[in-house]
């Protein structure tokens, strides 16, 4: 019997004959903390071993994304814990001006198709955009990853996704991410890792992979593997300094079960609140009055994101009374934005940009948090009530997003007139 993605990986950095249902003990290429879970990290090594707290501390990060610069005393605290105990270490950091950590790992060359890597971020299997592993997990696990390089998992099987169809603007990545989301609702990736094929799923660029890979979390998986094509290979390689291989499932791998989402002439999209998985076509919800919009968060702040938008704003003006916020994913974002005029376009059409490269609006005490009552278009990964503050949160791609502060509604990025 073949092996699946994850087995192969898992297999690589462990001793042991892997499949699914197994419990592995796996080496880790990296290992990182955030803003907000490295303090407890700190505190659980301090408290717990005596000295010598990082197995390889070049493998070994702080990520500041959260609130950058510090918003707050609480995390302006937390930050200098990090910093001085990376002083103390000789480990690396990532500080306020990179952008968001599993990005970053990824622009750098650091995470790696076939690598393994955990981290104090709910999404960080978002590395499956690469083909890579990643896994968030608490503070605890994540202190002992970092003294021992190390961490066991049990085995999840998985499930094969057949992306079938085509689909062409004003759709994008995003309405692709929500067909597959509507699809399998919050549970329907439950406890699995998953691997997605088909001719839409090969088109996709780098910012799109991730784009779908950052939604994993909203359908309960453990993991989803996009295989690298490539150009993933080539832009990987050399980010990395070296040349690197994908991973890919045998023929015969066995798959706990197959699901098919079919994406033909698939409409713009729209995620009502409080779940990001109460999806319906954007034209089946136009018209909606809106205060606010926001774009960016690890699932579209990329730069093919903010291009979207752009093309939809230039020589156009956010509709009067509507406050649109960008804000990049990262620092390369936002110099390539700057290099290329996205930016006077974005100030020209009357959008507050940017706030510093992180998660923006979508995390709390970064700014653009909505209000009581407050309608938002938000570009991010999730839409529950206190998210983004007390307001109503729609997610929607950032065509859609773009437009729709255009004319003052939730509206087609075909709207505006704009053609891809």
């Amino acid at each position: 019997m073949g092996k699946t993605v994850i087995e192969k990986i898992f297999q690589s950095h462990s001793g042991d004959e892997i499949k699914a249902g197994s419990v592995a003990w796996i080496d880790l290429d990296v290992r990182t903390a955030r803003d907000f879970g490295g303090p407890n990290v700190v505190k659980h090594l301090r408290e717990n071993y005596d000295g010598n707290y990082l197995e390889d501390p070049e493998k070994t990060y702080f990520t500041f994304d959260l609130s950058v610069p510090a918003k707050t005393i609480k995390y302006a605290i937390n930050q200098q814990i990090c910093r001085k105990f990376a002083k103390e270490t000789s480990m690396n950091i990532f500080d306020v001006d990179e952008g968001i950590g599993t990005h970053v790992l990824i622009e750098k060359g650091i995470v790696t198709p076939g690598s393994t890597a955990v981290g104090t971020d709910s999404h960080y299997n978002i590395l499956g955009a690469v083909g890579a592993f990643g896994q968030g997990m608490g503070d605890t696990d994540i202190a002992f990853a970092f003294k021992t390089g190390r961490t066991w998992f049990e085995v999840p099987e998985t499930m094969k996704i057949n992306v079938e169809g085509t689909y062409d603007w004003p759709s994008t990545p995003r309405d692709l991410t929500f067909a597959v989301m509507k699809e399998l609702g919050s549970s329907g990736m439950l406890g699995m890792a998953a691997e997605y094929y088909g001719d839409e799923i090969e088109k996709l660029s780098l910012d799109g992979r991730i784009t779908l890979a950052s939604q994993t979390t909203e359908m309960g998986g453990i993991i989803a593997f996009i295989p690298p094509d490539d150009n993933v290979i080539e832009f990987m390689s050399r980010r990395a300094g070296r040349y690197v291989k994908g991973v890919y499932a045998d023929k015969d791998a066995n798959y706990v079960k197959e699901v098919h989402v079919d994406v033909d002439k698939l409409e713009p999209m729209v995620a009502s609140p409080p779940k990001p998985t109460n999806i319906s076509p954007v034209s089946e919800m136009e018209g909606i009055e809106i205060d606010s919009v926001f774009i960016g968060s690890c699932t579209n702040g990329r730069y093919e994101d903010m291009l979207a938008a752009a093309k939809i704003l230039k020589g156009r003006k956010v509709k009067k009374g509507v406050n649109l916020r960008i804000t990049p994913s990262t620092k390369e974002v936002w110099a390539k934005a700057i290099k290329d005029g996205l930016v006077d376009i974005f100030i020209n059409a009357g959008a507050v940009v940017f706030t510093n490269p992180g998660c923006g609006g979508c995390a709390e005490g970064m700014p653009g948090l909505v209000g009581e009552d407050e309608v938002e278009l938000s570009t991010t990964n999730r839409n529950y009530k206190g998210k983004q503050g007390p307001g109503k949160i729609y997610l929607v791609s950032p065509a859609t997003a773009a437009a729709s502060a255009v004319k003052g509604y939730l509206a087609s990025p075909d709207s505006t007139g704009v053609k891809d």
